[in-house]
């Protein structure tokens, strides 16, 4: 994905954009880019906007693929809903702050993000039915 964004030149954009302070929603890789680097593919710098990295499952099957609980930290958009997920990788972030909502999937997770204007999720809203279109109503009205 880095590449891609690198050879079309998206990289800047995507950075100013978040950089402006208008809202920025992350889905699955998403939120994975905002950090810095990734397991996936040694070598290649994400967008860097958060410190931090990502991480293969060391546990589980991998990948997870199914249902499973948000816990969430903050009284932001996310509740203790369920939500579809589809990962191998997960996100470290250095700034605990910023953990939103975690997961447990043979150990607790960064499972979503919130910063500033900044929301980011590795589950699939699009993916969870009605729990899910209304995560996304509710991200629409910030």
């Amino acid at each position: 994905m880095m590449k891609n964004l690198r050879k079309r030149g998206l990289i800047n954009p995507i950075k100013n954009f978040i950089k402006s302070g208008k809202p920025f929603l992350g889905i699955c890789l998403g939120l994975q880019a905002l950090f810095e680097e990734s397991e996936e593919s040694p070598g290649i710098k994400g967008l860097s906007i958060f410190k931090g990295n990502v991480v293969k499952f060391r546990k589980g099957k991998v990948p997870q693929i199914g249902w499973n609980r948000l816990i969430f930290k903050n009284n932001g958009i996310f509740k203790n809903d369920y939500m579809y997920f589809v990962n191998s990788y997960h996100v470290v972030p250095e700034d605990c702050s910023i953990i939103a909502a975690m997961t447990d999937y043979d150990g607790n997770f960064a499972s979503a993000i919130e910063s500033s204007k900044v929301t980011a999720m590795q589950f699939h809203p699009e993916k969870s039915g009605k729990a899910g279109i209304e995560l996304l109503r509710r991200w629409l009205k910030c």
